[in-house]
């Protein structure tokens, strides 16, 4: 009875972490410390990451482009260009999965996978921790288990709500939304609410599944990068989407109103082409709502 009792008691139970207005709480299985969050956040910003010494974690999550970069598809060292566009690390912390194929199941197994990547960081482990070591800045003693850790710690601080939409929806002012905005509500909420989910528990407005929306068809109607199987990549978040253009997987549509004239339009078709998405009738006010709605999610960046 007493070894059992101490098993149960030993197991600790996940921490909340208070998130902005309009995101939940966010459950980690021990909050972070200050200094292993400052640890990551150093580490984020550190070259030395990349085997030339050339780029960050940073250099395609900008802070100041909406932490995505601004580009069609990420560029590595050397200038190799990657294959996907790099999303937002912001509220990446609430992912069930990370990457457009939702390769990793976590944000430590994310961060470490552009360092090994040819097209990306391109460095080798035991390179890269020779190289840190050597700095008293992060000890002889430093680990690729602390490296991911700290910075998957960091990206859990970055979190960003409080948006319009948040003040209109969950703080009670309903002079937040413009009354256009308000109209795009009502058009998402009937139009595109089926894959980008609205609710407390939906608070990055994505199911957080895989979809083929017939992005990446070529002339000849063949897909050119096959995600998740089909042509099925994650349903990402529009929380600050208006800060992190271009966007869909490949970077192929430069705005927003390409974004919706896209849905409108069906989308492309090709034989996995999901059933959800169709041709849509929506009239210019609906559009110009739709815009006005998606600008609305732009939150308080993380300082």
């Amino acid at each position: 009875m007493g070894l059992l009792l101490l098993a149960v008691c030993s197991c600790q139970k996940p921490e909340e972490m208070p998130g902005p207005l309009g995101l939940p709480a966010l459950r980690v299985k021990a909050r972070p410390s200050g200094e292993e969050v400052a640890l990551g956040k150093k580490l984020f910003f550190d070259t030395r990451l990349s085997g030339d010494n050339s780029i960050s974690c940073a250099s395609c999550h900008n802070p100041e482009q909406g932490f995505a970069d601004g580009r069609r598809v990420s560029v590595g060292v050397g200038g190799m260009r990657g294959r996907r566009n790099s999303p937002t690390v912001l509220n990446a912390a609430y992912g069930r999965v990370q990457f457009w194929d939702g390769r990793a199941g976590s944000l430590e197994e994310q961060a470490a996978g552009p360092i090994g990547n040819d097209l990306e960081m391109n460095h080798k482990p035991e390179l890269l921790l020779a190289k840190l070591r050597a700095d008293p800045a992060y000890g002889a003693d430093f680990t690729m288990k602390k490296l991911v850790g700290a910075i998957a710690s960091y990206e859990r601080t970055l979190l960003s709500g409080n948006s319009a939409f948040d003040r209109y929806q969950y703080g009670g002012d309903k002079t937040a939304l413009t009354d256009i905005a308000v109209h795009g509500l009502a058009v998402f909420k009937t139009h595109c609410a089926s894959c980008h989910t609205i609710g407390p528990r939906d608070a990055l407005f994505t199911d957080q599944k895989f979809h083929n929306v017939g992005v990446g068809v070529d002339s000849s109607g063949e897909l050119t990068d096959m995600g998740r199987g089909r042509g099925e990549f994650k349903t990402p978040t529009l929380r600050n989407v208006a800060r992190t253009a271009p966007y869909m997987h490949n970077g192929s549509l430069k705005s927003l109103r390409q974004v919706i004239e896209f849905y409108v339009g069906g989308g492309n078709s090709n034989p996995y082409l999901d059933p959800l998405i169709k041709p849509l009738e929506l009239t210019n006010q609906d559009r110009e709502g739709l815009l006005a709605f998606l600008e609305s999610l732009n939150g308080d960046l993380p300082q």
